[in-house]
C-alpha cells in the first residue's frame, strides 16, 4: 500500500470514526423513521418504505425529503440528532494515529456540523483540522458530486494527492473517479439510512478494513 504521496486525508463520520457497535445511528434512524410517520401520517412500515426510496433516489433521507416536500433542513437535523451520546468511547490510540498522518485531515460528513462536533468530542477526536457537514455544503449530500466539488472548493486539495475513508461504498465511487485513494471501513453493509441497504457495486474501492486503527498503523509502518 502506497499512501506516500497522500497529503490530504478525508474521513466519513458515522460508522467510520466510531463502530457501528456504539449504536449512534440505531437511535438516528429510529428518530427518522418517527419524523416521517408524524409528518406524514404513516404507520412504519410506510416510513421506512419513504426512507428507502429517499436514499436510492437521494442519496439521503434528508436530501429526499427537501426535494420532494421541502422540508426544513436545519429543524429536521437539529430533531433526529438529539440522541444520546454516551456510547461513544474515546480512543486516543485513533486519535494519536490520525493526528500523525502527513498533511491535512478533514471529516466530511452527511452529518451537521454541530453533530459532528459532538460525535468527535465523544471519542477524543479533536485531531481535524477541517469539518465539512451537509449544513456547510449547501445541503448537497454525499454522494452527489456537488458535495465533494465543494469540499474541494473550501479546502483547495488535489484529489490526486488525497485519501478518502468511507464505511458506504456508493460515496468513494466520486473520490475514486477524481483519483483519490479510496478505503472502505466495515463491510460495506453499514446503513446510513436504512439497515437493509442493497450492497452496489464497488470496483471503486481500492483498499478495504474493518479496523481503521490496524489499517492506519500499517500505513505508518510502512512510511518508516
Amino acid at each position: 500500500m502506497d499512501f506516500r504521496h497522500v497529503t490530504t486525508w478525508i474521513f466519513d463520520l458515522d460508522n467510520t470514526l466510531y463502530a457501528p457497535e456504539m449504536r449512534l445511528f440505531d437511535q438516528i434512524e429510529a428518530r427518522m423513521t418517527a419524523y416521517v410517520m408524524r409528518e406524514f401520517a404513516v404507520d412504519e412500515v410506510e416510513a421506512n418504505r419513504l426512507r428507502r426510496h429517499y436514499w436510492r433516489e437521494h442519496g439521503t433521507t434528508l436530501s429526499g425529503l427537501m426535494a420532494e416536500h421541502g422540508i426544513d433542513p436545519m429543524a429536521y437535523l437539529h430533531e433526529v440528532h438529539d440522541i444520546d451520546f454516551s456510547h461513544l468511547v474515546p480512543d486516543p490510540d485513533l486519535a494519536a494515529l490520525i493526528a500523525a498522518l502527513p498533511g491535512r485531515k478533514i471529516v466530511h460528513t452527511n452529518g451537521d456540523v454541530a453533530y459532528a462536533a459532538k460525535v468527535l468530542a465523544g471519542r477524543g477526536l479533536g485531531v481535524f483540522d477541517e469539518v465539512h457537514g451537509i449544513d456547510t455544503l449547501d445541503f448537497h449530500p454525499k454522494p452527489d458530486p456537488r458535495a465533494y466539488a465543494a469540499v474541494r472548493s473550501l479546502s483547495g486539495f488535489d484529489p490526486r494527492a488525497a485519501a478518502m475513508f468511507e464505511d458506504d461504498p456508493r460515496n468513494l465511487a466520486i473520490p475514486h473517479q477524481l483519483g483519490m485513494r479510496t478505503i472502505l471501513v466495515g463491510d460495506g453493509r453499514q446503513g446510513h439510512d436504512i439497515a437493509d441497504r442493497d450492497i452496489v457495486a464497488d470496483a471503486h474501492v481500492q483498499h478495504r478494513t474493518d479496523d481503521l486503527a490496524t489499517f492506519l498503523r500499517t500505513l505508518a509502518a510502512g512510511r518508516n
